[in-house]
Protein backbone atom coordinates (compact mmCIF):
# COMPACT_ATOMS: atom_id res chain seq x y z
CA UNK A 1 0.00 0.00 0.00
CA UNK A 2 1.43 3.39 -1.04
CA UNK A 3 1.66 6.56 0.91
CA UNK A 4 -0.92 9.20 -0.02
CA UNK A 5 0.00 12.86 -0.44
CA UNK A 6 -1.89 16.08 -0.85
CA UNK A 7 -2.64 16.97 -4.43
CA UNK A 8 -0.02 19.08 -6.20
CA UNK A 9 -0.91 20.49 -9.59
CA UNK A 10 1.41 23.41 -10.45
CA UNK A 11 -0.16 23.84 -13.89
CA UNK A 12 -3.68 24.29 -12.50
CA UNK A 13 -5.02 27.85 -12.86
CA UNK A 14 -7.21 29.62 -10.32
CA UNK A 15 -10.77 30.46 -11.26
CA UNK A 16 -10.58 33.80 -9.44
CA UNK A 17 -7.30 35.57 -8.76
CA UNK A 18 -6.31 35.91 -5.10
CA UNK A 19 -6.79 39.23 -3.38
CA UNK A 20 -3.65 41.13 -2.42
CA UNK A 21 -4.70 41.04 1.24
CA UNK A 22 -4.48 37.24 1.14
CA UNK A 23 -0.75 37.17 0.29
CA UNK A 24 0.34 37.68 3.88
CA UNK A 25 -1.34 37.00 7.26
CA UNK A 26 -3.90 39.55 8.48
CA UNK A 27 -1.73 41.23 11.15
CA UNK A 28 1.41 41.42 9.01
CA UNK A 29 3.56 44.56 8.95
CA UNK A 30 2.93 44.95 5.20
CA UNK A 31 -0.75 45.71 5.85
CA UNK A 32 0.11 48.20 8.58
CA UNK A 33 2.60 50.15 6.46
CA UNK A 34 0.25 50.18 3.45
CA UNK A 35 -2.66 51.48 5.52
CA UNK A 36 -0.50 54.05 7.34
CA UNK A 37 0.61 55.47 4.01
CA UNK A 38 -2.96 55.54 2.69
CA UNK A 39 -4.74 56.95 5.71
CA UNK A 40 -2.51 58.35 8.47
CA UNK A 41 0.48 60.07 6.88
CA UNK A 42 0.30 63.51 5.30
CA UNK A 43 1.76 62.89 1.84
CA UNK A 44 0.54 66.15 0.30
CA UNK A 45 4.12 67.37 -0.30
CA UNK A 46 4.74 64.31 -2.48
CA UNK A 47 1.34 63.97 -4.16
CA UNK A 48 1.00 67.68 -4.99
CA UNK A 49 4.26 67.71 -6.93
CA UNK A 50 2.64 65.71 -9.75
CA UNK A 51 0.91 68.04 -12.20
CA UNK A 52 1.77 67.04 -15.74
CA UNK A 53 -0.74 64.93 -17.65
CA UNK A 54 1.53 63.99 -20.57
CA UNK A 55 3.23 60.68 -21.04
CA UNK A 56 2.67 57.37 -19.38
CA UNK A 57 1.03 57.77 -15.94
CA UNK A 58 3.46 57.38 -13.03
CA UNK A 59 3.05 54.92 -10.21
CA UNK A 60 0.83 56.12 -7.40
CA UNK A 61 3.09 58.19 -5.12
CA UNK A 62 1.31 56.85 -2.02
CA UNK A 63 2.15 53.30 -3.14
CA UNK A 64 5.76 54.26 -3.83
CA UNK A 65 6.03 55.88 -0.40
CA UNK A 66 4.54 52.80 1.27
CA UNK A 67 7.00 50.64 -0.67
CA UNK A 68 9.99 52.65 0.53
CA UNK A 69 8.75 52.71 4.12
CA UNK A 70 8.15 48.96 4.12
CA UNK A 71 11.51 48.27 2.49
CA UNK A 72 13.25 50.38 5.13
CA UNK A 73 11.36 48.48 7.86
CA UNK A 74 12.71 45.25 6.38
CA UNK A 75 16.26 46.58 6.17
CA UNK A 76 16.24 46.74 2.36
CA UNK A 77 17.71 50.04 1.14
CA UNK A 78 19.04 49.32 -2.34
CA UNK A 79 16.71 50.27 -5.20
CA UNK A 80 17.70 47.12 -7.08
CA UNK A 81 16.90 44.89 -4.10
CA UNK A 82 13.58 46.66 -3.55
CA UNK A 83 12.67 46.13 -7.22
CA UNK A 84 13.68 42.47 -6.98
CA UNK A 85 11.60 42.05 -3.82
CA UNK A 86 8.56 43.49 -5.65
CA UNK A 87 8.90 40.62 -8.12
CA UNK A 88 9.78 37.80 -5.74
CA UNK A 89 8.42 38.41 -2.23
CA UNK A 90 4.75 38.21 -1.39
CA UNK A 91 4.93 40.81 1.40
CA UNK A 92 6.28 43.41 -1.03
CA UNK A 93 3.61 42.39 -3.55
CA UNK A 94 0.97 42.97 -0.88
CA UNK A 95 2.27 46.51 -0.34
CA UNK A 96 2.43 47.37 -4.05
CA UNK A 97 -0.73 45.48 -5.07
CA UNK A 98 1.31 43.52 -7.63
CA UNK A 99 2.88 46.64 -9.17
CA UNK A 100 6.52 46.11 -10.08
CA UNK A 101 8.43 49.37 -10.35
CA UNK A 102 11.94 48.96 -11.69
CA UNK A 103 15.00 50.09 -9.76
CA UNK A 104 15.40 53.34 -11.73
CA UNK A 105 11.83 54.35 -10.94
CA UNK A 106 12.39 53.66 -7.24
CA UNK A 107 15.70 55.51 -7.24
CA UNK A 108 14.29 58.51 -9.14
CA UNK A 109 11.29 58.68 -6.78
CA UNK A 110 13.58 58.66 -3.77
CA UNK A 111 15.82 61.40 -5.23
CA UNK A 112 12.87 63.55 -6.30
CA UNK A 113 11.16 63.44 -2.90
CA UNK A 114 14.15 63.19 -0.57
CA UNK A 115 13.19 66.22 1.53
CA UNK A 116 9.54 65.15 1.87
CA UNK A 117 10.55 61.58 2.72
CA UNK A 118 12.87 62.79 5.48
CA UNK A 119 9.96 64.78 6.97
CA UNK A 120 7.89 61.57 7.01
CA UNK A 121 10.26 60.21 9.65
CA UNK A 122 8.99 62.81 12.11
CA UNK A 123 5.37 61.92 11.25
CA UNK A 124 6.05 58.21 11.77
CA UNK A 125 7.70 58.91 15.14
CA UNK A 126 4.66 60.96 16.15
CA UNK A 127 2.31 58.11 15.20
CA UNK A 128 4.44 55.63 17.13
CA UNK A 129 4.50 57.92 20.16
CA UNK A 130 0.68 58.29 20.07
CA UNK A 131 0.37 54.51 19.87
CA UNK A 132 2.67 54.09 22.87
CA UNK A 133 5.37 52.32 20.89
CA UNK A 134 8.19 54.76 21.65
CA UNK A 135 9.15 57.07 24.46
CA UNK A 136 11.04 60.16 23.49
CA UNK A 137 13.62 61.19 26.05
CA UNK A 138 16.75 63.22 26.48
CA UNK A 139 20.17 61.97 25.40
CA UNK A 140 23.20 63.93 26.58
CA UNK A 141 26.86 63.45 25.74
CA UNK A 142 29.79 65.19 27.34
CA UNK A 143 33.51 65.27 26.72
CA UNK A 144 34.68 63.96 30.08
CA UNK A 145 38.12 62.38 29.94
CA UNK A 146 38.54 59.24 32.03
CA UNK A 147 41.86 57.81 33.08
CA UNK A 148 42.37 54.46 31.43
CA UNK A 149 44.89 51.70 31.85
CA UNK A 150 45.53 50.74 28.25
CA UNK A 151 49.14 51.67 27.65
CA UNK A 152 51.22 49.62 25.25
CA UNK A 153 53.32 48.47 28.20
CA UNK A 154 50.32 47.06 30.06
CA UNK A 155 48.75 45.30 27.06
CA UNK A 156 49.59 41.64 26.57
CA UNK A 157 51.85 40.47 23.81
CA UNK A 158 51.20 37.24 21.97
CA UNK A 159 53.94 35.44 23.91
CA UNK A 160 52.56 36.68 27.24
CA UNK A 161 49.04 35.53 26.25
CA UNK A 162 50.36 32.01 25.50
CA UNK A 163 52.10 31.96 28.90
CA UNK A 164 48.94 33.07 30.74
CA UNK A 165 46.87 30.55 28.75
CA UNK A 166 49.16 27.68 29.82
CA UNK A 167 48.94 28.90 33.41
CA UNK A 168 45.14 29.01 33.30
CA UNK A 169 44.93 25.56 31.69
CA UNK A 170 47.14 24.22 34.53
CA UNK A 171 44.86 25.77 37.14
CA UNK A 172 41.76 24.31 35.52
CA UNK A 173 43.32 20.84 35.24
CA UNK A 174 44.29 20.73 38.94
Amino acid sequence: MGKSFRAWHPEQRLLLPPAVDEFVPPRHLAHLVRELARESLDLSAIVDSYEEERGYPPYDPVMMTALLLYAYCQGVYSSRRIAMACEQQLDFMAVTAMNRPDFRTISDFRKRHLAALSELFVQVLGLCMNAGLVKLGHVALDGTKLKANASKHKAMSYGRMEQVQRQLLGEVAS
